[in-house]
């Protein structure tokens, strides 16, 4: 599985219809709906608004009011032949005056959508952990060298030291002597 490593946009002309499409790396519906409006107050005179999306618990596609199978069901098919997750794909498209027919629109969106990947690199996703550690501070040194690589979502410095990180699995029995607290299994961004 892959992450997309940043937000991008590209634009392409078939037959004088455009198709803008845009890629954000989202993780929560309310993510996704705030996205899509806020595509739709940008672009307020476009014709659809197409789109698919991919989390790691959720997968949806919508044709808005193109050919039923036509717009949403390509982009989803691109998203899943190249194994992203956590992603949301919108083209708008302003209806040139030319009709495509439906393999043409098929072909229109795929390529759209295919475009707008090239624009970005992929992140490999890998097994992992969201712990929550409780520690002494004279075990902080260990710790933060154990953990350099992953990802602290949260840090309190009171009587001791709490962390709430993102850590790979294999990471899991370097930590055991702190009693990791295991919150749930993840899917962690792997930089190479």
């Amino acid at each position: 599985m892959y992450v997309i490593d940043k937000n991008v946009s590209n634009e392409i002309i078939i037959k004088n219809s455009r198709f803008i499409t845009f890629l954000f790396k989202v993780e929560t519906k309310n993510e996704i709906e705030d996205k899509l409006e806020s595509i739709k107050k940008n672009h307020p005179k476009a014709t659809h608004y197409c789109y698919a999306y991919i989390t790691n618990k959720f997968k949806k596609s919508s044709d808005d009011g193109e050919p039923g199978g036509t717009a949403g069901i390509p982009i989803l098919n691109v998203l899943e032949k190249e194994k992203l997750t956590n992603i949301l794909a919108i083209v708008v498209r302003y209806f040139g005056g030319i009709k495509l027919g439906a393999g043409g629109l098929v072909r229109a969106y795929s390529k759209s959508i295919t475009e707008a990947l090239s624009k970005t690199n992929y992140i490999s996703l890998v097994n992992g952990y969201l712990i929550e550690l409780t520690f002494d501070y004279k075990n902080q040194k260990n710790i933060d060298y154990i953990l350099k690589d992953s990802i602290i979502k949260e840090q309190n410095f009171k009587e001791k030291i709490f962390y709430k990180v993102l850590i790979k699995k294999e990471l899991l029995e370097s930590l055991s002597p702190y009693n990791p607290n295991i919150i749930n299994e993840s899917l962690i961004e792997k930089y190479d």
